[in-house]
């Protein structure tokens, strides 16, 4: 049920995974993204809600890889939860891409600020 629609859903899926997590002991799969139906800005509901249902006990969701900001939102509830040991697939994730960012791994020079 979208939030849009029903204000109180998202506690209502918090409570229903967290239930099946400790009570049942069983896996839980959701579409991530029918929370957010009909709401702009999907990609910001859908990652906080992904968050949020991962601290539950969320084990998989149904989600587009394609979104930077749901890919992000996951890897760090990996790392928040303990699911990264020493956050080593964060640091690959986000230290390789900030190195290719850099001039002198793109082959270019690096450029000094002039000195007064």
């Amino acid at each position: 049920m979208p939030i849009g629609a029903i204000n109180s859903t998202g506690q209502q899926v918090m409570h229903l995974v967290r239930r099946l997590r400790n009570e049942l002991k069983v896996n839980t799969t959701c579409g991530a993204s029918n929370v957010s139906f009909g709401l702009p800005n999907r990609n910001g509901i859908n990652s906080a809600f992904l968050t949020m249902a991962i601290a539950a006990g969320l084990t998989s969701a149904i989600t587009s890889p394609l979104h930077a900001e749901v890919i992000q939102a996951v890897r760090a509830a990996d790392v928040m939860m303990g699911h990264d040991p020493d956050c080593t697939r964060w640091i690959r994730a986000y230290r390789e891409q900030s190195a290719e960012a850099t001039p002198s791994a793109r082959g270019g020079r690096a450029r000094r600020r002039r000195q007064v």
